[in-house]
């Protein structure tokens, strides 16, 4: 990928989800693309049993009043970042469809995916599937850019960690990449010295070489991370790094509704602590 032209970013009904609207505003303007600010979530009469009980049709229109609260409160967030309205920003709304179904659907036509990480804690984020990053990720074969639940992150790029092994996954995801590696003011390289090795060729290329190729000169460090714990061993380097962004492979697959994801992509997702750009 050369450049960044269209970004989807997914909207829920917690106020958290401004974060990854403002980082999308950024990334917009920056690269002169065009954000298009989608509102997804599960309506409130198919959460759960409750649809199904007693009585419960008597309480369908409490609900969809909720429903729409949480939207318009939603709709105003996003009209008061985008301002005067010439910012590169534009509303779009799944309404009762398919919330899975229709993002990925949404997503083949996105440069880059912009996504929020899970927060189990938040009860406005129930109306979000706890699957909905790796399911769109791995659905949409588009790069993913997932924003943590915690922190201020209106700014990233500068300091950037690329997790590699010697795979499609990561290959793409570095790929992908490129436009905001290109930006950083220090790309660094974490690897596993011995897997290096086995894919190594004499008088070959590398990843060195091909970052090299595209005007970036990366730090290199090997043996960074843990075999039997890659999750861990990536934050934690990113958090020495003072990284602000961690750029990885999304390693899974799904098969009907169960969905596989690798370990250091299940730790990530569960425990990011930095904004994460993620390719299967």
């Amino acid at each position: 990928m050369s450049d960044l032209r269209s970004l989807l970013v997914h909207l829920d009904a917690s106020p958290r989800c401004i974060e990854r609207l403002r980082l999308a505003h950024g990334l917009a303007s920056a690269f002169g693309a065009r954000a298009t600010a989608m509102y997804g979530v599960m309506p409130a009469v198919l959460l759960g049993a409750y649809g199904l009980a007693e009585g419960a049709a008597a309480a369908y229109p409490l609900l969809g009043e909720t429903d729409a609260e949480q939207r318009a409160a939603t709709r105003r967030l996003f009209e008061r970042e985008r301002g005067d309205g010439n910012a590169p920003l534009a509303w779009a709304d799944l309404g009762m469809e398919p919330v899975l179904q229709r993002l990925s659907v949404e997503a083949l036509y996105a440069d880059l995916l912009v996504l929020g990480q899970y927060d189990p804690g938040d009860a406005l984020v129930a109306t979000v599937p706890p699957d909905l990053v790796p399911t769109v990720l791995l659905n949409s074969g588009k790069p993913g850019l997932v924003v943590p639940y915690a922190g201020d992150f209106t700014s990233i790029g500068q300091q950037v960690l690329v997790a590699w092994k010697p795979t499609r996954e990561s290959a793409r995801a570095v790929s992908t990449a490129l436009p905001l590696l290109k930006k950083a003011r220090t790309v660094h390289l974490a690897l596993a010295e011995a897997a290096e090795d086995e894919t190594r060729i004499e008088g070959g290329l590398d990843l060195v070489h091909w970052l090299n190729t595209h005007g970036i000169e990366p730090q290199v460090h090997r043996s960074s991370v843990a075999t039997d714990t890659p999750g861990e061993s990536l934050l934690s380097l990113a958090a020495d790094l003072s990284a602000d962004l961690l750029v990885m492979g999304c390693y899974g697959h799904s098969r009907a509704r169960e969905l596989m994801l690798g370990g250091a992509s299940r730790t990530v997702l569960r425990s990011m602590t930095l904004p994460v750009w993620m390719s299967h």
